[in-house]
């Protein structure tokens, strides 16, 4: 079993939620994030990140690359988490957005907040 696939399983189960709980949060069905965690399949970018919103760590924990649930974020990864976790009715291609700068990410993140006051006027 990959490490993201324990690791998301801990996380849910340290963040106190059930299963179906969980994954009604994170707006994917129980059968997806099951395949998370047994490792039957991967979340996309936008996912892990609303995953890691959700359980309270971060993103690098659950991929293996820190041993520290709390790992601070790069100032890059804390915009694409901002969004995530702020317009998760937004879906954008994050996999797109890999080679952009801290600074483009947080023009794309001013636009959507601009766009979205528009729409709720």
């Amino acid at each position: 079993m990959s490490i993201l696939a324990r690791r998301l399983k801990e996380a849910r189960d340290r963040s106190g939620y059930k299963q179906i709980e969980a994954a009604k949060k994170l707006g994917i069905s129980n059968g997806t994030l099951s395949g998370y965690e047994r490792d039957y399949r991967d979340p996309d970018t936008d996912i892990l990140y609303k995953m890691a919103s959700l359980y309270d760590v971060s993103v690098d924990w659950l991929l293996g690359k820190t041993n520290n649930p709390n790992h601070k974020l790069s100032s890059r990864d804390a915009i694409i988490h901002k969004i995530a976790t702020e317009f998760p009715d937004i879906d954008l291609m994050f996999k797109d957005m890999e080679t952009m700068t801290a600074e483009d990410l947080q023009e794309v993140y001013d636009f959507i907040k601009f766009k979205k006051s528009q729409k709720d006027k």
